[in-house]
């Protein structure tokens, strides 16, 4: 079950990649916690430390990974 979560989500964020890198940024799953619901993920190269990267992963990859899959219910940003 917890394998095919962490596919899932991967199959996002791989739709999500190629838009975070025309900014020179990325992000990777770190965990999915299935009591919660959250989406623990962590940002990469220039998204780290970019005032709108908490912008792009709540408007942004949040929203596209509660779309796709409504078990999340947030996603949280580690560093």
């Amino acid at each position: 079950m917890e394998q095919e979560m962490n596919e899932r989500i991967e199959a996002v964020l791989t739709q999500i990649r190629p838009a975070l890198r025309m900014d020179g940024g990325g992000i990777e799953l770190v965990k999915f916690d299935p009591v919660t619901g959250a989406a623990h993920v962590r940002l990469q190269g220039a998204c780290v430390g970019c005032p709108m990267s908490q912008i792009t992963l709540k408007m942004g990859v949040e929203a596209a990974l509660q779309d796709a899959i409504p078990e999340i219910t947030e996603v949280i940003s580690v560093e």
